[in-house]
């Protein structure tokens, strides 16, 4: 069972995160944060990955404290249920169409994080949620779950699409680098025979 929960406390924010990474793609999520939480919910439906956040913060000063430490809690768990990364994928790709928009999300689950982030936005805001923090999140969320993580918006226009087909190509290629490869179910992929450090 490829499962973790991981609870992370500070004197901002109050976080409870629960994955299954072979799990159907059902969430519970609440994080205060309408939009942040419309967002988790697509990344766990698209990935099949089941999903449980219970975020509580000070949402009274702004909105990164909370979308920040979600990133990182969700992201330890994801690294936690992970282990050692034995037989997984590693490699993930999409390429996510959304109306006028198109996005390319590529990841490598290789336990050194890195984060190319080419999105750009133009308007402040969607809903209530400043659009600067959807970077925050996603760094946040490589970070902490040891993801080499490239998220590039080709083109679009409009600006929910535009995040909506980050989080469903981070979904889609997440829900490849993290199943595991029946040919090599007992093997690390990697040459080195363990995932992190340099190639």
């Amino acid at each position: 069972m490829r499962t973790a929960s991981v609870k992370r406390a500070t004197k901002e924010t109050s976080i409870a995160v629960s994955v299954d990474l072979d799990g159907k793609g059902v969430y519970r999520v609440s994080t205060g944060i309408g939009f942040l939480d419309h967002m988790l919910e697509q990344l766990s439906r698209h990935s099949l990955i089941d999903l449980t956040v219970e975020a509580k913060g000070d949402l009274h000063i702004d909105f990164h404290h909370t979308t920040e430490d979600t990133g990182i809690a969700l992201g330890e768990a994801v690294a936690k249920a992970l282990g050692d990364r034995q037989g997984i994928g590693r490699y993930g790709f999409a390429m996510i169409p959304m109306d006028e928009t198109l996005t390319r999300v590529s990841v490598d689950a290789s336990s050194r994080p890195y984060l190319i982030w080419r999105v750009g936005f133009t308007k402040p805001k969607l809903g209530d949620m400043d659009t600067e923090l959807f970077k925050e999140w996603f760094k946040a969320f490589s970070q902490s779950a040891g993801l080499t993580l490239h998220v590039e918006n080709l083109y679009g226009e409009n600006n929910h699409h535009i995040i909506e087909s980050c989080y469903k190509g981070l979904a889609r290629a997440l829900r490849q680098a993290v199943e595991i490869d029946a040919r090599r179910k007992d093997a690390v992929p990697s040459t080195k025979g363990v995932l992190g450090g340099s190639l």
